[in-house]
Parts: structure tokens; sequence; C-alpha cells
């Protein structure tokens, strides 16, 4: 059996393996990575040689750190990176190349439908009913959108969201909040399978799962780098934030919004939490725009989304989707009893 990962800005790592009782029997890691002295590889099969096949990617990890010593030298890949090709090999994870992709990109929903479908698809790709998923968001109105475990009342100005007549939801994942103005950002969910990033930490499965779109932006001319914990950015600043959510049938749901061209100065009256931030940055322009896709690439946003998708099919297996009537049917009573209601929306004060 064979397993690959290729390590988010890394090198690709290979591991063939054979499995007798119960147990890893044979074991040969290979890659284009670099290592040194070449003598640490024998020590990499010869450790994970004997490993049960139901082995966590943690312990695989901690057996090949216990045979490097402090004279190896690891280059564009980690004995993580090691473990997950291992698990990979044993069938316990997924490849990007193992699945067939929808990509759906429909018109303007209101803030809270897109809460809404996010929940929808991912409890249907958990049950296996959908495939993984990419969709384009389209906004029907402006929205701030809120962590799940954000308090309301320290993020949002309601004086200010009524002002410029802006609806305030609150999604299932955390990180921050998100103010979002109909064509001024570019907003994707990526729901998957948890096999696919099956073994990776949080973090490293934020730069695992947005890796594809840094491929994107590079063809767009953006030098762009994915930025601990959940950011993406360029050497004129930060360019989108991602958040996710892990649901209990199995699936991954992944999204990222991206400023494509940004009222900065109604986001301040609306955002407690953003007048902190770009005071510290000492931005003082009451005018200012944050407009980082719009300026780096010349192009209209829906020229930038179309490069995207292409980029997206270039890489993987997909087929055109769409939201089935009955996904539709019942966001639309999410939307209504649970993402529009004031007991979701504050349930963090």
């Amino acid at each position: 059996m064979r397993g690959e990962y290729k390590v988010p800005g890394g090198k690709l790592v290979a591991v063939d393996v054979e499995v007798t009782d119960g147990r890893l029997s044979h074991v040969v890691v290979s890659g284009d990575f670099f290592l040194e002295p070449d003598t640490a590889l024998e020590s990499i099969d010869a450790a994970l040689l004997g490993m049960p096949e139901t082995a966590k990617v943690d312990q695989l990890t901690a057996i090949v750190e216990s045979v490097l010593g402090d004279d190896v030298t690891m280059v564009g890949f980690s004995p993580e990176a090691v473990a997950i090709a291992v698990r990979r090999a044993l069938g316990h994870a997924t490849r990007w190349e193992d699945h067939e992709f929808e990509v759906v990109h429909e018109g303007p929903e209101s803030p809270a439908m897109h809460m809404a479908l996010d929940q929808v698809l991912a409890e249907e790709v958990g049950e296996g009913r959908r495939r993984p998923t990419l969709r384009i968001w389209e906004w029907g109105a402006p929205a701030v959108v809120i962590g799940s475990f954000q308090s309301l009342r320290n993020e949002v100005d309601p004086e200010g969201a009524e002002r410029h007549g802006i609806t305030v939801v609150r999604r299932i994942s955390g990180g921050g909040a998100m103010f979002i103005e109909p064509g001024n950002t570019i907003t994707y969910s990526l729901t998957v399978p948890a096999s696919l990033v099956e073994g990776l930490s949080f973090e490293r499965s934020y730069a695992f799962l947005d890796d594809w779109v840094l491929g994107a932006l590079g063809q767009l001319g953006i030098d762009a780098t994915y930025v601990p914990l959940n950011d993406i950015a360029s050497p004129a600043g930060k360019i989108a934030g991602a958040a996710q959510k892990r649901m209990a049938n199995g699936a991954v749901l992944h999204h990222v919004t991206m400023a494509y061209d940004i009222d900065a100065s109604k986001m301040l009256e609306v955002l407690r939490i953003g007048r902190e931030k770009m005071s510290d940055k000492g931005t003082k322009s009451a005018n200012k725009r944050v407009d980082p896709l719009r300026s780096q690439t010349g192009m209209a946003r829906a020229d930038v989304i179309e490069a995207f998708k292409d980029h997206f099919r270039s890489r993987y297996a997909t087929v055109d989707g769409a939201v089935t009537p009955d996904e539709r049917a019942r966001a639309e009573e999410l939307a209504r009893s649970k993402f529009s209601t004031h007991e979701w929306t504050s349930r963090v004060p």
C-alpha cells in the first residue's frame, strides 16, 4: 500500500508499506525532500517497523522523532508528514485526488441563509449524501458575521449597524468578525470529509485547505502566503481570514472571506474590535478602503472568482453542482428557526 502527503509549502513524502498480522512489516519512505545525513532515512524506516496498523499520527510521529538525533536535518518535511503519509497508505486518510468535488456558485442569499447553507451542506457531506463541495457565496445584503464564540456586544456597535442597514448573524465556526458588503468581498466554503485532513492539527489543516487558493492568487500575480493561524496575506498586508468547524458526523467546514474592496471607515462604525485593530496599525484616514484583491490584481471581482474556480478545477476532479431542493428547504427552515433569531445571535451576549 502506498500513501502520499504534500507538505503545504514543502515537499512530497511517499510511504510504501506492507502489513502482517496487524503490524507494519515493510516500510519504505521516499520523496523529493532533503535529509542529512542520508542514513537517517534507514532509521526512519526501521523505527516504523512493527508499529500497529491502527497507530495514530501522534504515535507514528513520536516513534520517528525518537530515532532522529540532534545531527539530523529535515528540509521540506517533518516526522508528522511521514506519519500522515503512513496513515494514508493504510487507508485511514484520503488525498485530494481520491475525491470529486462539486463547485456550487449560485445567486445572492440572505446572511442567515448563508449560515444555514453552510450547516446543511456540511451535514450532507458528513453523511456521504453530497460530494465534497466548494461553494462560492454571493451576498444579498450587507452583514456582519461574528464567530460562534464571540461576544455580540463586544464586537458590534448596534447603532452603527442600524445606521448602515447591517444585518448581524452568528456562524457555527469560531474565529473573528467579518464585515460584508455585496460586491466588496469574496467568500467561499470548502466542505470536505474529515479523512482529507486526518492526522493534521487544526493549524496544519488550515494551511492544507488554503493551499489551492494560494496557488490561484499566485496565478493572478499576488505573492500570497499562509499566516498562522488562519490568515492569508501578501507583502501589502492581510488579504483574507479563514474559520473552521469540525462537524460531529465527520465533515470539516472551512470557509474564507477575502477583502476585494472594503469601506474601512464604515467598518469602523460597525465593528468595535475593528477600531482597536485599525488603531494599533495607526490608521487615521476616514476615507480608507481595504482593497487588496482589487488593487493587486486590477481585475473585476467576478473575474477573480472565475479565476479561482478555474484554478480549483485544474487541480482537482470537479463537477458543477447546485443546492438541491431538499437542502434548500432545510436551510430555509434553519435560517428562520435558528440563524435569524435573537437567541442564537446573542447566545454570547
